[in-house]
């Protein structure tokens, strides 16, 4: 039949690959689809079925039909200047690109920094001119995430704003990783770390702070709030930071940056003020980015699986949308929070 329907120029249809696979016509939808809700061998009917009759989805009907638009956004809302000098963000790109290799959606990459920018997606969000959102590196007070509620649009937020975070999420383990990150530094002997945060109204720079803290608790050492110097995730505001902490703090023998960007701010300026690396003042970042790896000495760094994270986020993404085309629900929204490891070398 499929043969004769070629020769005669004819289109399979998802009737079609429905009956040959044996399952309604909805099961074959949701397999060709996307959705998890099937079983394997169910799926390997499907497939099986699509690829004997030569099926090819006529995308603009499915869209047409579903509202949908086989596109996903990315929204980072940043600065373009942060966006490409922070490793960070390459790597989450990389991930997301990664797992949506073997998909028909396309990614629309969008710098939210400014409100001007901010309003102008709001609008295009509003149109519902993609399928879902994938939303990085989010600051307490930032508004899309309630539009995205109030829109009912499938999304999924790395760094959550605060703990009780509605919307699907997946993170590193910031607290862990940045108590690992002090625990390291005091088993080398070093009394007076100092530490220099990330912006304090992104919730994953908090739990870096709190983790700092956990561990000079912990080891009975002074919680000495002089030295906790606040940044803003770049290689000026971490020199800049360091600065403030030399003049509060002079006899400090330790640092903990919460990213390798930062790190190598701090690092300048101690060279600069005559302090050796590691003998005067060990130094330990946070991402391991290609930024540690490179710097004199290497950077002891804590190992967040950022492209994982990429990944994971994209696959619960498509997980939502899936469920919201075929009007099953979502059930409880995931949490995922993925471990972090620390990489020690010459810096500490």
């Amino acid at each position: 039949m499929a043969a004769a329907r070629v020769r005669s120029g004819g289109r399979p249809t998802l009737e079609e690959v429905a009956a040959r696979a044996g399952v309604g016509r909805g099961t074959a939808s949701r397999v060709i689809n996307g959705s998890p809700r099937v079983s394997a061998q169910t799926r390997e009917a499907v497939e099986a079925a699509v690829a004997e009759l030569g099926y090819v989805p006529n995308r603009a009907a499915r869209a047409l039909a579903g509202n949908r638009t086989d596109a996903i956004a990315l929204v980072v809302p940043e600065s373009e200047t942060r966006f490409f000098a922070e490793p960070y963000f390459s790597d989450i790109v990389r991930g997301v690109g990664a797992a949506l290799a073997d998909t028909e959606m396309q990614l629309l990459l969008t710098l939210a920094g400014n409100d001007r920018e901010r309003r102008r997606l709001a609008q295009y969000l509003t149109a519902h001119r993609v399928d879902g959102v994938l939303l990085v590196s989010v600051h307490a007070d930032d508004p899309l995430p309630d539009l995205l509620e109030q829109l009912g649009m499938p999304s999924v937020i790395s760094g959550r704003r605060h703990a009780a975070e509605t919307l699907p999420s997946v993170d590193s383990d910031n607290f862990e990783g940045a108590r690992a990150a002090v625990d390291h530094l005091i088993s080398r002997g070093r009394r007076c770390i100092a530490t220099i945060t990330g912006r304090l109204d992104v919730y994953g720079a908090q739990r870096r702070l709190d983790g700092y803290r956990k561990a000079v608790a912990a080891a009975g050492l002074d919680p000495d709030e002089r030295l906790i110097a606040p940044a803003d995730f770049s290689e000026e505001g971490g020199a800049r930071a360091m600065r403030e902490l030399l003049a509060r703090r002079p006899g400090v023998d330790a640092v903990f940056a919460a990213s390798d960007v930062m790190a190598a701010g701090a690092r300048q300026v101690l060279r600069e003020s005559g302090r050796r690396i590691p003998d005067d003042v060990a130094l330990v970042g946070f991402d391991d980015s290609a930024v540690a790896r490179h710097m004199d000495p290497p950077l002891t760094s804590v190992r967040q699986p950022i492209e994982e994270m990429g990944r994971t986020m994209t696959r619960v993404l498509l997980q939502e949308i899936a469920h919201r085309s075929s009007d099953e629900g979502t059930g409880e929204r995931p949490r995922i929070v993925l471990p972090t490891e620390l990489v020690v070398r010459e810096s500490s």
